[in-house]
């Protein structure tokens, strides 16, 4: 069975953090390009972060660069993707989701096409 879970999320001030992680589970995940997504109720779901199977490429959107940090821990069985997010601002407030998709997506790819594979989401709320 096929399980993204996301963690992490909640509510924090301006110019705060939060770690966001997804625990990926069920298939080959280890070997699958990952990364994070947003969206806010009514708005399309916007790329934030993608991240190589090696971790070796790693591309974010530019309103989140240089705040935000994706990584990963390719364990035997469940690969977990994190999201370590600093100096959050209001317009950061949104459910974040965590997904993947095989070979031959790269992480590059994943700035411009929806993957295959979604968890269920998390939300992450910034006060002003």
């Amino acid at each position: 069975q096929v399980q993204l879970v996301e963690s992490g999320g909640g509510l924090v001030q301006a110019g705060g953090s939060l770690r966001l992680s997804c625990a990926a589970s069920g298939r080959a995940f280890s070997s699958y390009a990952m990364g994070w997504f947003r969206q806010v109720p009514g708005k399309e779901r916007e790329f934030v972060a993608a991240i190589s199977r090696s971790g070796g490429s790693i591309y974010y959107a530019d309103s989140v660069k240089g705040r935000f940090t994706i990584s990963r821990d390719n364990a035997k069985n469940t690969v977990t993707v994190y999201l370590q997010m600093n100096s959050l601002k209001p317009e950061d407030t949104a459910v974040y989701y965590c997904a993947g998709d095989p070979p031959p997506t790269t992480a590059q790819l994943m700035r411009v096409m929806s993957p295959q594979f979604w968890g269920q989401g998390t939300q992450v709320t910034v006060s002003s």
